[in-house]
């Protein structure tokens, strides 16, 4: 693979600077987390980790049972816990973390080393692209990610892409925020230094939705969960970050009508 197809953002982001050590996401998982049920009045580090493993159970939850028979791949697997997470709570039969950066793929693996262990033939972590995949046509029973499309430059080849590798009846659950449209990329330029830097991408959701039946899936749905997520993390934040720190501004543009948190789910025909 081509590593110069990684913006210069990115690769630094999860490469030098690991963001994964950053405070505000204790635990080596990196996504925004799911706070139904957390008390958020004093939310410690320990909060602010299950908030992320229950994202991942969230999307994970999308998948029907009998679990047991679905190959799995998630797109953008970062340090890769939550892939060890899906097969050993959610027991699929195998489960393949792909990520398009080396230095989390390598940390997939050392991380989650005891689990590769005990899971040789279930359980890997791969190179690979969200439009160039390491997988033969056909070859998946489901395709998840979680809180990565947002780095993605583009996202018509990601479903494309998507459709290529699930069989048909295969299952894609995507997790990360939306924009409401084009028209407000430049604002949340303004108010996101993430945007600013070019490390996310403004990818407007009813686009998306419009992708993945153009690629060739069905029962496209796309479900809000903004309540679940942008609250609880602007209180764990005011903990963790320097006063007037842009990151701060996610629960302003979510309250402005900018960008909210979805949960994107589709059948391949």
């Amino acid at each position: 693979m081509d590593q110069n197809r990684i913006p210069a953002t990115v690769r630094r982001t999860y490469g030098v600077d690991d963001l994964s050590q950053a405070p505000s996401f204790a635990g080596g998982f990196i996504n925004f987390g799911d706070w139904s049920g957390i008390d958020t009045d004093a939310p410690t580090p320990e909060d602010r980790i299950r908030s992320q493993e229950e994202l991942y159970r969230r999307v994970l939850r999308s998948f029907p049972a009998p679990t047991e028979r679905l190959r799995l791949a998630e797109v953008g697997c970062g340090r890769g816990l939550g892939a060890a997470l899906a097969l050993c709570e959610f027991r699929f039969a195998a489960v393949t973390g792909v990520d398009i950066h080396p230095d989390q793929v390598e940390r997939a693996r050392a991380v989650n080393a005891r689990a590769l262990a005990t899971f040789p033939d279930r359980l890997a972590y791969s190179l690979g692209a969200a439009d160039d995949l390491p997988f033969p046509d056909a070859a998946l029973d489901g395709l998840y990610s979680v809180e990565a499309a947002q780095h993605f430059r583009e996202l018509t080849g990601f479903a494309r892409e998507s459709a290529r590798v699930l069989r048909p009846g295969g299952r894609l659950a995507v997790t990360t925020f939306f924009s409401s449209g084009p028209e407000v990329a430049e604002r949340l330029s303004i108010l996101l230094g993430s945007f600013a830097e070019g490390l996310d991408v403004a990818h407007p959701l009813a686009a998306f939705t419009d992708d993945l039946t153009a690629a060739g899936f069905t029962e496209v749905t796309a479900e809000s969960i903004g309540t679940a997520v942008w609250p609880g993390l602007d209180r764990y934040l005011k903990d963790t970050v320097p006063p007037g720190h842009w990151a701060r501004n996610f629960l302003a543009a979510w309250q402005s009508g900018l960008l909210d948190y979805h949960l994107v789910t589709a059948t391949r025909v």
